[in-house]
């Protein structure tokens, strides 16, 4: 059901199983998928996909132009997947040239009130952002990770799956897999102990990562501790820490508090 005060370009293309609230604006481009429920005053714009079973309240601003000085109106996309919740206030921006061109989300996230979005970023499965949290520009946020209410998330910043981060806080650094950051500005509290054993892992392998990330960080070069450490490799979450590592690029490692 599209409510008749929505506003709908003609070259959208929604399928018939969606509901539009009132006052929504849906712009030319934009692609939903069957079982998505959009709230009164929505609006999504530019070049968009929208998976099924998606469910965005209002007030929400999807697919907007970059908040990047260096847009200068190029073609761009925003991909968001299947079973996603937006809530009220929610920005999700669109890709830009010198980033790849596409902002990508997947399934089954949950992106509480006023969550920023920007531009380049990839987002995984399962993810939870809290409210008021901010991601800034080519942000990379892998599978079931959580970030706490009114964190702030650097341009380039890697966090691997299933990591934690705490409230508030400011991450310039890339976060482990299973890691747990906190602090104004994020250092390496240990392991997400209480994600882990929710996703079923065993504790003789939360207690050899355990063992593992305090060797790694406790060598004054990493590579080294990295390179003893493979003999543990076998063990699926050793060896997702130790491939997130050897990949770091753009920014320092999150390193426990001296």
């Amino acid at each position: 059901m599209i409510h008749n005060s929505s506003i709908i370009h003609k070259k959208t293309n929604i399928d018939k199983a969606v509901e539009i609230g009132a006052y929504s604006e849906i712009g030319e481009d934009v692609i939903i998928e069957k079982n998505t429920k959009i709230h009164s005053h929505v609006v999504v714009k530019g070049d968009t996909y929208i998976g099924e079973g998606c469910n965005i309240f209002s007030f929400a601003s999807i697919g907007n132009i970059p908040q990047d000085l260096k847009y200068k109106g190029e073609k761009t996309k925003l991909i968001i997947g299947k079973n996603n919740i937006i809530r009220e206030h929610v920005t999700i921006n669109p890709g830009t040239e010198g980033g790849g061109g596409v902002t990508k989300i997947g399934d089954n996230c949950l992106f509480m009130v006023s969550s920023h979005v920007a531009h380049d970023c990839k987002i995984g499965n399962n993810v939870i952002i809290a409210n008021s949290v901010a991601l800034a520009g080519h942000v990379i946020i892998d599978d079931n990770v959580i970030i706490g209410g009114n964190s702030a998330v650097q341009q380039y910043t890697r966090i691997g799956k299933h990591a934690m981060i705490g409230g508030m806080t400011g991450v310039e650094k890339d976060v482990i897999p299973y890691g747990l950051a906190i602090g104004n500005r994020c250092y390496l509290e240990g392991i997400n102990l209480i994600g882990m054993r929710r996703f079923g892992i065993s504790n003789e392998e939360i207690n050899i990562l355990n063992d593992v990330v305090k060797n790694i960080f406790s060598k004054k070069n990493i590579k080294e501790g990295i390179e003893d450490s493979k003999k543990y490799s076998k063990f699926k979450s050793v060896s997702e820490v130790l491939s997130f590592l050897e990949q770091s690029e753009k920014r320092p490692i999150c390193r426990p508090r001296v």
